[in-house]
C-alpha cells in the first residue's frame, strides 16, 4: 500500500508538470513518480580490469541420459568459487563464476548435444561471469567440480547433468529460493553515486545500448555482434548530446556488461530522465533484402507481425542471461498511472516522428520506419521512450554502414538534431504561467 500511495502522489505531480516547465523558461526532466525525496542517481559501470583467469575452450559430451559441460581454464583456480543452480520456464542451468575472460569463439555454444540444446557465456555484472545452458527438458545437476591442471592439460570446470522430471526440477527450484539462491543480478551498479553536478533544469537523456555481456544480441553472418555495434553508436551519441551543453546524456552501460530490462528502466527513472533512447540492431534468417533503420514505440498491440516477433525476441533478454523472472516486481494498476502512460505515449510518438524526419536525411530507413509493439524496455510510465533499431545485421549493406565511422557521425548528428527539435517543440507547447495576483 505504501508503494501505491507513493506512486499516486507521483502521478499527481506528473499530471501538473506542464506549468512548471513553462515557469522555468525551458525544458526540464519529467518528474519521477515519487517527489517526496529525490532518489539517488545511478552511474554506469566502470570498465572492467584485465582478467587473470581465462576460459580457453568449452565443449559438451554425453547423450540424452547424461550430458557434461567441460570448460578449460587457464590461470589461478585454487580459490575459484562457483555456483550452479537451475531456473524454470524456460528451463535453464546457470553457472555463476568470478569475472573470467572468455577466449572462445562466441558461437561455439550454438551447437548443442545430448540434454543441452545450446549454451552461452559472458559478463553478467562487474566482477561476475555466467554460463547459461538451455536444457531440452528438466534436468538435475548430478555433479559440479574443478579439476586441477595436470602436465600439459589445463584446469577444467565440469558440470554433469542427468535427465529428471518436471516435479523434481521444480522442487529443486523451490529449495534454491528457500536458501536465497536465486539468480537475480544485483541492482544497477553505482546506486549510491550521484551524477556529476549539472545545470539545474537541464534535461537528462538516457542512451541505452541494448544487450551486453552474456547477451550478445543479433550477430551478422560475418560475425559482427549487436552488443558491440550499438555500444559504439551509443557512446558517440552521448558524447555529441553532452557537447551541446543543453542536455546531459548518460549511458546505461559503458562496457560489455549485461543489465536486466527492468534495471535499464530503473536506471532511467533514478536519473530523472526526460527522454530514453534504446539502441538496437535486428537480424532476419530470411532477409529478402530487408534493411534500414526503424523506430519503435510502445504499444499493447503490435503494429504488424514483424514488430511482434522483434518485441518477443528482445523481451527474452533476461531469460537469455539466466535471470529469475519470477523475482521481477509486478505492475501496479491505477487510473493516475494510466493517465500518465497515455501522456508519455503521446510524447514518445512525437519524438519518433521527429527522429524519422531527421534520420531519413542521414541514413537509410526501413520501408515502414515507425512501428510499435510491447517492448519491456520502453515501459517506464513517465519517460518518453523509443527503441532505435539502426538496421539489420543480416543485410551486408547495413552492416557496412553500421560499422562505418562516417555513417555513425551522420546518424548520431541526426539523433541530436531530433533531440533538439523534440525539446524545442515541448517548450513551445507549454502554456504560459502568469505570476500576477488574481484580481
Amino acid at each position: 500500500m505504501k508503494l501505491v500511495a507513493a506512486m499516486v502522489l507521483g502521478m499527481l505531480a506528473v499530471l501538473d508538470w506542464h506549468g512548471a516547465l513553462a515557469a522555468q523558461g525551458g525544458p526540464a526532466p519529467v518528474p519521477a513518480m515519487t517527489q517526496a525525496a529525490p532518489a539517488p542517481a545511478v552511474t554506469a559501470p566502470a570498465p572492467a580490469q584485465a582478467d587473470a583467469l581465462v576460459a580457453s575452450d568449452a565443449r559438451l559430451a554425453g547423450d540424452e541420459k547424461r550430458t557434461r559441460l567441460i570448460v578449460d581454464l587457464n590461470g589461478p583456480t585454487d580459490k575459484l568459487n562457483f555456483r550452479v543452480f537451475v531456473l524454470a520456464d524456460p528451463y535453464r542451468v546457470v553457472v555463476d563464476l568470478p569475472q573470467i575472460a572468455f577466449n572462445i569463439a562466441p558461437d561455439i555454444g550454438k551447437h548443442g548435444r545430448g540434454l543441452i540444446s545450446a549454451y552461452r557465456f559472458g559478463l553478467i555484472a562487474q566482477g561476475k561471469s555466467r554460463i547459461v545452458m538451455d536444457p531440452t527438458g528438466p534436468v538435475s545437476v548430478d555433479k559440479s567440480f574443478l579439476l586441477d591442471a595436470v602436465d600439459n592439460q589445463p584446469a577444467r570446470l565440469v558440470i554433469d547433468l542427468v535427465k529428471t522430471d518436471r516435479s523434481a526440477f521444480l522442487r529443486t527450484v523451490a529449495a534454491q529460493k528457500a536458501s536465497d539462491m536465486t539468480a537475480t543480478p544485483p541492482p544497477p551498479q553505482g546506486a549510491d553515486t550521484l551524477l556529476p553536478e549539472i545545470q539545474p533544469g537541464l534535461p537528462i537523456v538516457v542512451v541505452d545500448p541494448g544487450h551486453g555481456g552474456i547477451d550478445a544480441g543479433a550477430t551478422s553472418p560475418s560475425g559482427e555482434q549487436e552488443k558491440s555495434i550499438v555500444l559504439e553508436f551509443a557512446k558517440k551519441l552521448a558524447e555529441k548530446i553532452n557537447a551541446t551543453g543543453r542536455y546531459r546524456a548518460v549511458l546505461t552501460r559503458e562496457d560489455d556488461t549485461f543489465i536486466t530490462l527492468s534495471g535499464r528502466i530503473q536506471f532511467a527513472r533514478a536519473n530523472r530522465a526526460s527522454l530514453f533512447v534504446s539502441v538496437h540492431a535486428d537480424t532476419l534468417h530470411d532477409p529478402f533484402g530487408v534493411r534500414g533503420a526503424t523506430i519503435y514505440t510502445l504499444s499493447d498491440k503490435a503494429s504488424d507481425a514483424e514488430s511482434a516477433r522483434y518485441a518477443e525476441q528482445e523481451n527474452k533478454a533476461d531469460a537469455i542471461a539466466g535471470v529469475d523472472l519470477t523475482a521481477e516486481p509486478g505492475d501496479v494498476a491505477d487510473i493516475l498511472i494510466d493517465l500518465t502512460r497515455r501522456e508519455t505515449k503521446t510524447f514518445s510518438n512525437r519524438f519518433a516522428k521527429v527522429l524519422i524526419d531527421e534520420f531519413q536525411a542521414a541514413a537509410t530507413l526501413n520501408k515502414n520506419p515507425h512501428r510499435s509493439a510491447g517492448f519491456m524496455v520502453l515501459t517506464a510510465p513517465d519517460i518518453p521512450s523509443v527503441l532505435l533499431e539502426l538496421g539489420y545485421l543480416s543485410s551486408r549493406d547495413d552492416v557496412k554502414l553500421l560499422t562505418s565511422d562516417d555513417w555513425r557521425n551522420r546518424a548520431t548528428d541526426a539523433v541530436v538534431t531530433a533531440v533538439d527539435a523534440f525539446f524545442t517543440q515541448r517548450r513551445q507547447n507549454q502554456p504560459a504561467v502568469s505570476n500576477a495576483a488574481a484580481p
